[in-house]
């Protein structure tokens, strides 16, 4: 006898939650790239040098690290929604905070309250997508995801530069004020259906060893799990090979390469266009769990052999931007699997905390990382700066087989202990 087809559900509900989540976190991406197209003229308005200016980005992701840890948490008790509202006022209030700045030490003091804001997203996002979204549909919702991280990145230059040229940058930092102010009119508008219940009252709804489980839902057990930390060091490595791309690819490449100015400006577009296409791509791709790190491996395989090849090999001006295409393609592929690396690796009652621990790699990363590469073309060593792109990359592949090795150990161990019960 044949047992009965399993029901997926309409996908209509979770498709209206994936873009609401989505549209929060372009915001989110959005607001990390708002002052670094401004760098030029902020020097110039606060007498600034570049390295002060660095300070800021650094100040912002590394408040962003310390309150994700912590949004965590609060996600898993009080539950998502509260959280995302308070991110996008914050993010909201610190670019408006910069539009009217009249002192480094007000910009360093909003990079501060942009950092508080960003910290919560990543545990808000993945809590929504993790709980909400059907399983059928997951990989679907993490390649939206992933993309509108790469909007965000590429919304940001474009608006910026094109509104300070025309009416300054304080109008710049305004307008965008006011489309993340647009963006939280539009979630609170949609609020019913961002309503989610904190874990621990979904623990208490499932009514399965209540006591037990309500005391794991607010420890910290979920430390213990060496995949939580084999993940946290994955992201710190996507975080370095992002970073040396973003700031520093484009230059050294037209170093290595001499390379026109105008190829060089397209180098990194052309880059987060075909990163999203490869994200796209990876979401139908990951419908598998089990092979996302075979698929991990396929991506950042393809992105190291770019790195390489722009660094060491001669290669045509022409070739160039596809080069920076075809290594976006390949990291935007690993996106999605890489997502689910890291659910594959949280318990359930945990799934806030342990994004917010892992998503301070990225962070962490991207907060020292530069500093590294920027030294090396100080030195006017911009092939070494290829070298350490690839070199991060590669230990991606090595860190995703760990984080299944790791999670393996952590499965049989606890089925030895349930065995012994």
């Amino acid at each position: 006898m044949q047992s009965p087809p399993h029901h997926v559900p309409s996908a209509v509900p979770d498709v209206r939650l994936t873009g609401l989540v989505v549209g929060a976190h372009l915001c989110s991406h959005f607001s990390q790239l708002l002052l670094a197209p401004l760098f030029p003229w902020l020097k110039v308005a606060f007498d600034a040098s570049y390295a002060q200016l660095a300070v800021l980005l650094t100040v912002f992701f590394t408040v962003s690290c310390c309150v994700q840890a912590l949004a965590g948490f609060a996600v898993d008790r009080f539950g998502p929604r509260p959280l995302l509202f308070t991110g996008l006022m914050l993010l909201a209030g610190a670019a408006l905070g910069y539009a009217c700045s009249i002192s480094y030490s007000m910009l360093l003091f909003f990079s501060v309250m942009g950092g508080v804001g960003n910290g919560v997203f990543h545990p808000v996002d993945f809590t929504f997508l993790n709980r909400r979204v059907h399983p059928s549909r997951l990989g679907h919702a993490y390649s939206a995801h992933g993309i509108s991280g790469v909007l965000g990145w590429g919304l940001a230059p474009a608006l910026m530069v094109p509104l300070t040229l025309a009416w300054g940058w304080r109008v710049a930092l305004m307008g965008a004020a006011v489309l993340m102010l647009m963006v939280l009119t539009w979630l609170w508008w949609q609020r019913e259906q961002l309503t989610l219940a904190p874990a621990s009252e979904s623990l208490r709804a499932k009514g399965a060893e209540p006591i037990a489980e309500l005391n794991r839902a607010h420890s910290l057990d979920f430390l213990r799990i060496p995949a939580v930390w084999m993940c946290f060091t994955f992201f710190f490595f996507y975080a370095a090979a992002l970073s040396g791309v973003q700031a520093f690819a484009p230059e050294a490449a037209r170093l290595l390469h001499q390379l026109p100015v105008g190829t060089v400006a397209i180098c990194l577009p052309v880059y987060m266009a075909c990163s999203a296409a490869g994200m796209l791509t990876g979401g139908f791709l990951v419908r598998q769990p089990q092979r996302c790190e075979k698929i991990i491996a396929l991506g950042f395989s393809v992105a190291t052999v770019m790195a390489l090849t722009l660094g060491w090999a001669s290669v045509p001006v022409a070739a160039v931007p596809v080069l920076f295409g075809v290594m976006g393609w390949g990291a935007g592929i690993a996106g999605p699997s890489r997502d689910l690396l890291v659910k594959q690796a949280a318990p359930p009652h945990a799934t806030g905390r342990v994004y917010g621990v892992i998503y301070c790699g990225l962070d962490i990363g991207q907060a020292l990382t530069p500093l590294m590469f920027g030294a090396l073309m100080d030195r006017q060593q911009p092939m070494q700066v290829w070298l350490g792109i690839a070199a991060a990359q590669g230990l991606l592949i090595v860190s995703a087989f760990q984080v299944r090795k790791a999670r393996r150990i952590t499965t049989d161990s606890e089925m030895v202990k349930r065995a012994s019960l």
